[in-house]
């Protein structure tokens, strides 16, 4: 099969194409011919080291080994299935739930053995990929493209707004709004949950698309009057802050933030250090929360959302498999709408 391997840390170079046998389900495993893959900022960051290197680069302890094929946002059909598997499991189109864990129910994202899809695990730059078919959901969209953009960031924006916990009425501000997590973060947070959102992008060209995914007010942290815009748009101090930034807004959320205020962080694009100044957080009794990834009982809220027309999928463009180094280069380019998508058999 062909498959892209990342070969070590470093540039965009380190993904290779290769020509791989296909695997072997285990006993109580499929394997699923990969039809979409889209891209997280988590497998570029893993390439790059910016997790560190050696030990401190994956989810476990020994780090990450290469050559491993990266992609965790997973659709596609089940062609073979292990010898402990139902047969009937053959031919569902699925979503693959991109962990596994030991963790008991509602805890496994933060287990000590959690291990990754396109870290621990080869992944979806593949035209096969093996994974256990317990993990593989039923896929809550027609379309394999459609479907695949909400595994990771979908889990992931769904279990930030879980954090907060907003309230029909209350004003949440999404940083990275036009983004992967933050568009869904968006749309969860306003179809789900009935909050209005503040959303902050770039380029405000992308007003109408961001409230078409739910967005009450949309600003750019471009503006050097951004603060005071967040306030007069909310009349007065927002409710919660959903941020995949870091450093960029960290300042400028705490300072929006009512007293009683919370803010949940899930991504440091914007810079991965900050300072803080802590009476910010204890005179205005701010709850922080660190988010990433969330639960299986949360995948499938989520695919029942996506079923039912809650969410939406925001898809910016695809690639060929053979195009992931542009594409990776492409993600990180500023001003997208959504997700990049790979396509192993276009």
């Amino acid at each position: 099969m062909k498959a892209v391997q990342v070969t070590g840390y470093g540039d965009i170079d380190r993904l290779e194409m290769a020509d791989l046998p296909i695997p072997e389900p285990k006993e109580h495993e499929v394997l699923v011919k990969v039809e979409a893959c889209a891209i997280n900022n988590t497998e570029i960051w893993m390439r790059e080291g910016a997790y560190g290197t050696g030990g401190k680069s994956g989810w476990r302890p020994e780090g990450v080994q290469f050559p491993r094929i990266p992609g965790s946002d997973i659709t596609g059909k089940v062609v073979q299935a292990g010898s402990n598997v139902e047969e009937t499991m053959v031919g569902r189109n699925v979503v693959l739930f991109p962990f596994t864990s030991s963790g008991k129910e509602g805890e496994e994202h933060i287990s000590e053995d959690m291990s990754f899809i396109g870290s621990e695990y080869d992944g979806g730059y593949a035209e096969y990929v093996v994974w256990p078919a317990e993990l593989c959901y039923d896929m809550p969209l027609d379309d394999y493209t459609d479907s695949c953009v909400f595994s990771v960031s979908g889990m992931t924006a769904w279990h930030m707004v879980e954090q907060i916990a907003p309230q029909p009425g209350e004003t949440v501000m999404v940083t990275g709004a036009n983004g992967g997590v933050g568009s869904l973060n968006v749309q969860i947070a306003a179809h789900v949950f009935g909050a209005k959102v503040i959303a902050i992008v770039g380029d405000t060209a992308l007003e109408a698309q961001m409230k078409e995914l739910g967005a009450t007010h949309v600003l750019s942290y471009k503006s050097d009057n951004l603060a005071q815009e967040i306030l007069e748009a909310n009349d007065g101090p927002i409710d919660a802050v959903l941020d995949v930034v870091g450093d960029a807004l960290f300042s400028t959320s705490l300072q929006v933030l009512k007293k009683g205020g919370k803010f949940c962080t899930s991504g440091s694009a914007g810079g991965q250090k900050t300072e803080l100044d802590f009476r910010s957080l204890y005179l205005k009794h701010i709850t922080l929360y660190g988010s990433v990834l969330g639960t299986r009982d949360e995948f499938k809220q989520m695919l029942a959302a996506i079923s039912e027309g809650k969410i939406k999928p925001v898809l910016d463009r695809t690639f060929s498999l053979a195009e992931a180094r542009e594409a990776q280069s492409y993600f990180k380019k500023s001003g997208k709408l959504g997700k990049i998508v790979l396509l192993p058999n276009k």
